[in-house]
């Protein structure tokens, strides 16, 4: 606003007034696309979110490789801040809200191991090992997470 008005100014000081439309449209041109690029970075931003949602804390390497530092540490900040959201809720443990993002049909599931993950513990304690090709019957709520990240597979008979 103010450049283009001391540009207008300039142009009718110099008598030059049949600047004024060209001015007026290279103005209008820079705002167009500096909507443009914020429209763009804010949608970024918004992926960026639900590859918290998607994956978990830790990103592939194939995504953080297409991710600058400035998204990085946007991406830390957000997971920082929901990990102090979900220890807020829920009591002493807090309560994971990433977790059965669509309504369980059944507590229990069965998972196919697609690569070795190693130990897995279960919440009574018990720990299973999690070797390729490997089939578990497990609580859904504890798997999903591997499910997302392409360890298991839910085996739908």
């Amino acid at each position: 606003g103010g450049l283009c008005l001391h540009r207008e100014n300039e142009a009718k000081s110099e008598g030059r007034a049949e600047l004024i439309p060209s001015i007026k449209l290279r103005h209008c041109c820079l705002l167009r696309n500096q909507r443009c690029v914020t429209a763009y970075l804010y949608d970024r931003l918004l992926r960026i979110r639900a590859l918290r949602w998607e994956y978990g804390s830790v990103l592939p390497a194939n995504v953080r490789f297409h991710m600058c530092a400035e998204e990085l540490q946007w991406f830390s900040q957000y997971k920082k801040s929901l990990a102090s959201f979900m220890r807020s809720l829920g009591g002493d443990e807090g309560l994971d809200i990433t977790q059965d993002m669509k309504p369980p049909k059944s507590l229990y599931i069965e998972v196919r191991c697609l690569k070795d993950h190693g130990e897995f513990e279960i919440d009574d304690g018990t720990v299973i090992l999690l070797k390729k090709n490997s089939q578990h019957f497990l609580p859904r709520w504890k798997c999903e997470l591997l499910i997302r990240q392409g360890v298991l597979e839910h085996v739908v008979s």
